[in-house]
């Protein structure tokens, strides 16, 4: 397909709104996932040291599964 001016590549031929939606949509996801993902390690290890803090502080270890 050509385009004759900016205006007729942004208007994608009358489907700008998919075209550009779906962009936006990807754009979006590559974003927001690797920083989700990063959010919930942090919580997982935060969690796992607290366990590990809050049984050790009790005199009682916490059992990882398969180990008792």
């Amino acid at each position: 397909m050509q385009w004759h001016s900016v205006g007729e590549f942004f208007a994608m031929g009358g489907y700008a709104f998919y075209v550009w939606g779906s962009v936006g949509a990807c754009a979006a996801a590559m974003l927001i996932e690797p920083w989700l993902l990063r959010r919930r390690h942090r919580r997982v290890l935060r969690s796992l040291r607290q366990r590990r803090d809050g049984g050790a502080a009790r005199g009682q270890g916490v059992a990882m599964e398969g180990t008792r």
